[in-house]
């Protein structure tokens, strides 16, 4: 099993983005929030199929606190449903994941 995930969450305003990655950075849940956009998403809602422009933040964390940035997620999303996934990183440069270890610990 892999120490490390990358998790994603989109969100309608690039603000809203900025103000996620932001808190998670400095709450030390993240070492990186990139985010990317804007990109159009195309889903179902409420029986309809809708579409909207939406800003995806790629989120470098630890496994063990997949929890923790999922309730921050959940507390800072406008959205009543946000999208939340994560992917395990299977490999990845020893020096990053290093400082991804290092920049997600308590000071």
């Amino acid at each position: 099993m892999t120490d490390f995930l990358q998790m994603q969450t989109t969100l309608e305003r690039q603000l809203d983005a900025e103000r996620l990655a932001t808190a998670l950075v400095e709450r030390r849940l993240a070492a990186c929030v990139q985010i990317v956009g804007p990109i159009q998403s195309t889903y179902h809602w409420k029986g309809q199929i809708e579409t909207a422009e939406e800003w995806l933040c790629l989120i470098k964390t630890r496994r063990e606190l997949y929890d923790e940035v999922e309730h921050a997620i959940i507390e800072l999303h406008p959205y009543q449903t946000p999208e939340i996934i994560a992917v395990p990183i299977v490999t990845g440069s020893e020096a990053y994941l290093g400082w991804v270890a290092e920049e997600t610990r308590p000071p």
